[in-house]
C-alpha cells in the first residue's frame, strides 16, 4: 500500500538518496555529468531538512517495503500570499509510470499553498516537461526556452 505524510527531519538521508538515485537514473539522459554535481550539492539531507522548514513537504511511502518512494514540495512563490511554487518533485524509477506522481501533484494541489494561490509556478527539468504539461502546466508567459538553471518555467492559473 502507498501512503504520504509530511516530510519528517529523519526522513532527510533517504529523501537525498532518492533524489540522487532518480536524477542518475532519470534524468541523466538530459543532463551533464557537471549539471547533476552542481544539483546534487544543495539536494543534501541538510538542504532538505532547512527546506521543510519554510515549504510544505510530502514523502510517499511503500508501506509494504518501508521505503521512501517519492518527495515533493509547495511553498510560495517569493513569500507572496497569492503565488505559490512547486519545488523537488522526484519519484523513485522502480515506481514511474504506476501515477505516483500524478498522485503527488494531487496531495499538492490539495496544500493550503495552492489552495490560497491564484497561481502556481514549477521549475520543470527537460526530463519532467511532457509530465507537468499533462497535469495542466503550461510554459510561464508562453516562454518555451530552457532558462540558464537548464529548467522550464511552467505555471498554472486557478
Amino acid at each position: 500500500m502507498i501512503t504520504y505524510r509530511i516530510f519528517k527531519n529523519s526522513d532527510a538521508d533517504e529523501v537525498a538518496n532518492l533524489v540522487k538515485e532518480t536524477m542518475l537514473t532519470t534524468n541523466i539522459k538530459d543532463y551533464s555529468e557537471e549539471y547533476f554535481n552542481n544539483d546534487l550539492n544543495r539536494l543534501t539531507a541538510q538542504g532538505f531538512i532547512m527546506r521543510a522548514s519554510y515549504f510544505h513537504c510530502y514523502v510517499f511511502i511503500d508501506d509494504t517495503v518501508n521505503k521512501i518512494i517519492a518527495v515533493g514540495s509547495i511553498g510560495a512563490y517569493w513569500d507572496k500570499k497569492d503565488e505559490s511554487s512547486l519545488f523537488n518533485i522526484f519519484v523513485s524509477p522502480t515506481y514511474q509510470g504506476q501515477g505516483i506522481g500524478r498522485q503527488l501533484i494531487q496531495v499538492l494541489e490539495e496544500d493550503e499553498y495552492f489552495k490560497r494561490a491564484r497561481r502556481i509556478e514549477i521549475p520543470a527539468s527537460i526530463t519532467a516537461l511532457g509530465f507537468y504539461q499533462k497535469m495542466g502546466y503550461s510554459f510561464k508567459n508562453g516562454n518555451n526556452i530552457i532558462d540558464d538553471e537548464q529548467l522550464y518555467r511552467l505555471e498554472k492559473f486557478k
